[in-house]
């Protein structure tokens, strides 16, 4: 299992000189190591779908109690069947549609390194690990969006994903916390085995609250749902594999993973309900009224992803019965209908349906493929989308409430759904012929690769149902509710209100496509203007305050002046410290002078003097001596308290201080005021709170000890465990030899870099 997780990482270091060796077959070959972990996912199908679980526990950080576990059950075997079954045929595809490119290696490290922690994601058993494998597929997500990093665009595109995402993944962080504690465990297996209500818990609100906040933005739910459809900015195979089995999932399987924990209140119901069926809408009307075939595929997705939400929050048997059924047949069919826009993108030279039309006799077998999966899409017969389709209207239907705005909801965005099936498939293949930027032929074998298996399975998954249910999918349900769930997949159920209600989406879908030449300008002229004020206006609202923040900062605060950093430094560090000593705690003063000796009042007032003359004269000569003086006096006090040592090291980097800061006089310009009365009496009031604040937190501290003194084991093992009577020495050679070693490497490495600077030759400084 940890193998399986790891491979593709391992692979992704390969690839670069796998690539050199294979040319431009690197797709087929790579797509070797998704399709046997397929083969070895699909062994574990019989354990499964009896009922059974896989849990591997692997020790990680045992000194912190951290474990690398694993969990395989019918919910994350669904995902991990999905990754890597239809992450093979994306990668044969990327090689096919991306041949040639100059940075191809580095695209299959990204891909790779992204579908491994997708199946680190989903098979984690463990919260810290699930939050690590959840960073890293925003992080390679966001390289793969921006992969054309020469494109301004793309760019953006890539970090408005990555800023959306990774916001959420920071309450996410909070909310997994929140459900440690209440459960005691990070365990994922033991959370869902927990007996206890966690809905009567005291952190409940807040971890569902942050739980959802992780969740929405990665699954794009409305109001975070802008950042997928720019995400198209992406290669095609990028599309085709983020859309179809990972990211947007991620957010969907967290749902569906903590359902039987979380999912016990109203709260829970309420909040996904509310925001999955408004995605599921406003997806669906966007998914209309785009012209482009990525925009109108990509907000397709949002509708389903909004869908899948909202059957997780009505909750019952039939609601997830349809929620696995949807996420499967979703899978399949966008699969193929992103690689599918991809080869029209490749053949064709454009994206916008509008250019498209009559390439059904020049690319029959990518009609074919395009027909059967925009079927499944539309939600109709024989294919496994239709079936998805009645079992979610059935399910809204016998929901236990809002069943009727539900089924009203979904009905309308089905009506454009259907509609949307008909611009990707009918209008580019069977519509008048029209001229496109390059001349169209039929696509290669490595690009239909994906598009025909994908379509295929959907059309055999439909008309034999009863394959995926008893293999998978009736476990999957299972693990979705917390109980044995009991289904019945069928392509045909008699006419009831389901069917009545999808011939209706049919044929309303139909009309709407037949008018989406009118339609669409108005259509699209509506999103338009409520794109001024929508959510992605308030993102770049906000990224422009971020910036606008960033320029005053700069203006006021980092403006340049040494001395106006020292200030703020000092004053918010002492501040702070002073406030917090004085308020929390109380400040006993026992001071016993009774001891002291003459000579060392005698250094006190030395070291006093000399850091006020220093401060005060206008010589920079006087100053550097006076300066010198206080160090001399801080190896006296050394001497006395018996670190002959510490006082030798202070005279010598004294004695070399002083020297080089006489050497850099001669540089310096004339004494300068630059600061008025004003500024000077500011600074030194700041100064003395400073010191005051100082020597109150060192006397303070001397009257804390939590643990007894090590001093004592040192002194009583210098000598018979190390050799040597000076305790400073043996401390630093023997008791701290790694943390003196490391001392001594950085030393060596500031060495060789000042040797390095000394070397250089004025004029190789300026060579290219």
């Amino acid at each position: 299992m940890l193998l399986a997780v790891l491979s593709g990482f391992l692979l992704a270091v390969l690839t670069p000189a796998i690539h050199r060796v294979v040319g431009h077959t690197v797709g087929w070959v790579l797509a070797i190591l998704p399709a046997s972990l397929a083969v070895y996912f699909a062994s574990l199908i019989p354990l499964i779908s009896d009922g059974g679980a896989v849990v591997k526990e692997f020790a990680w950080l045992p000194g912190l109690g951290v474990t690398l576990g694993f969990l395989v059950d019918g919910l994350s075997l669904v995902f991990a069947l999905l990754i890597s079954v239809i992450g093979t045929f994306i990668l044969i595809f990327a090689g096919a549609y991306l041949r040639g490119h100059p940075y191809l290696g580095r695209f299959f490290v990204i891909m790779l390194s992204f579908m491994a922690s997708m199946l680190g994601l989903v098979l984690s058993d463990n919260l810290l690990t699930l939050f690590m494998f959840w960073e890293l597929t925003s992080i390679t997500s966001y390289l793969l969006i921006g992969f054309d990093h020469e494109d301004s665009n793309a760019r953006k595109c890539a970090l408005q994903g990555l800023f959306v995402t990774t916001a959420g993944s920071l309450a996410l962080m909070a909310g997994l916390i929140l459900l440690a504690v209440m459960t005691g465990t990070y365990s994922l297996s033991g959370i869902l085995a927990s007996s206890d209500p966690l809905h009567e818990h005291a952190f409940y609100l807040g971890a569902v609250i942050c739980v959802l906040a992780g969740a929405f933005t990665k699954s794009a739910q409305v109001p975070f749902h802008f950042w997928l459809p720019n995400a198209m900015a992406a290669p095609t195979p990028v599309s085709a594999y983020l859309h179809s089995a990972t990211m947007v999932k991620a957010g969907i399987y967290l749902m569906a993973r903590l359902n039987p924990a979380l999912g016990e209140s109203m709260l829970w119901s309420t909040l996904l309900v509310l925001f999955g069926s408004v995605t599921m809408v406003v997806g669906a009307w966007f998914a209309f009224s785009s012209s482009g075939i990525k925009k109108v595929l990509a907000y397709s997705t949002v509708m389903t992803l909004g869908t899948l939400t909202m059957l997780i929050g009505v909750g019952t048997e039939l609601a997830l019965t349809a929620f696995v059924c949807v996420l499967v047949a979703h899978s399949l069919y966008k699969g193929a209908l992103f690689m599918i826009a991809g080869i029209l993108d490749h053949e064709t030279g454009t994206k916008d349906l509008r250019r498209m039309g009559g390439l059904g006799k020049t690319m029959p077998l990518t009609a074919l493929f395009a027909c059967l999966a925009a079927l499944s899409l539309a939600g109709m017969p024989p294919l496994f989308g239709f079936i998805a389709k009645e079992l979610m209207l059935e399910a809204l239907l016998k929901a236990s409430f809002w069943s009727l705005g539900l089924t009203v909801a979904a009905v309308v965005a089905s009506m454009l759904v259907v509609g949307v099936a008909g611009l990707v498939a009918v209008r580019p293949f069977f519509s008048a012929f029209l001229e496109t930027p390059k001349k169209p032929h039929e696509a290669p074998p490595g690009m239909l690769a994906g598009p025909a298996f994908l379509s295929v399975v959907a059309l055999v998954f439909g008309l034999a149902p009863y394959l995926p249910e008893t293999a998978v999918l009736q476990a999957a349900m299972t693990s979705v509710a917390g109980t044995p769930v009991d289904s019945y997949l069928a392509l045909w159920h008699g006419v009831n209100a389901p069917l009545v209600l999808s011939g209706l989406t049919l044929v309303t879908g139909i009309t709407l496509y037949r008018l989406w030449p009118t339609l669409q300008p108005n259509l699209s002229a509506v999103n338009t203007a409520a794109a001024r004020i929508g959510p992605e206006a308030i993102y770049f609202r906000f990224m422009e305050g971020i910036t606008h923040i960033a320029g005053w900062q700069t203006r006021v605060l980092q403006n340049g002046v040494l001395g106006h950093y020292l200030l703020v430094l000092v004053a918010v560090t002492f501040g702070l410290a002073g406030f917090t000593l004085v308020a929390r705690h109380e400040v006993h003063l026992a001071l016993d002078l009774s001891g002291s000796r003459f000579y060392e009042w005698g250094i006190a007032a030395l070291l006093v003097a000399a850091a006020v003359f220093s401060s005060i004269t206008r010589s920079r000569l006087g100053s550097v001596a006076s300066l010198g003086v206080l160090g001399f006096s801080v190896a006296l006090i050394f001497i006395l308290f018996s670190a002959p040592d510490l006082g030798i090291t202070q005279l010598l980097v004294e004695t070399l201080t002083v020297v080089l800061l006489v050497l850099v006089l001669f540089k310096l310009p004339e004494f300068v005021k630059l600061s008025s009365p004003l500024e000077r009496f500011r600074d030194l009031a700041v100064a003395i709170v400073a010191g005051t604040v100082m020597t109150l937190l060192i006397l303070a501290g001397l009257e804390v000890q939590y643990f007894e003194s090590i001093s004592a084991y040192y002194s009583e093992n210098s000598a018979p465990l190390a050799q040597g009577r000076n305790i400073v020495n043996v401390i630093l050679v023997d008791f701290r030899a790694l943390d003196t070693l490391g001392e001594i490497f950085v030393l060596a490495l500031a060495a060789i870099g000042i040797h390095s600077m000394l070397k250089l030759k004025a004029e190789d400084q300026y060579k290219p």
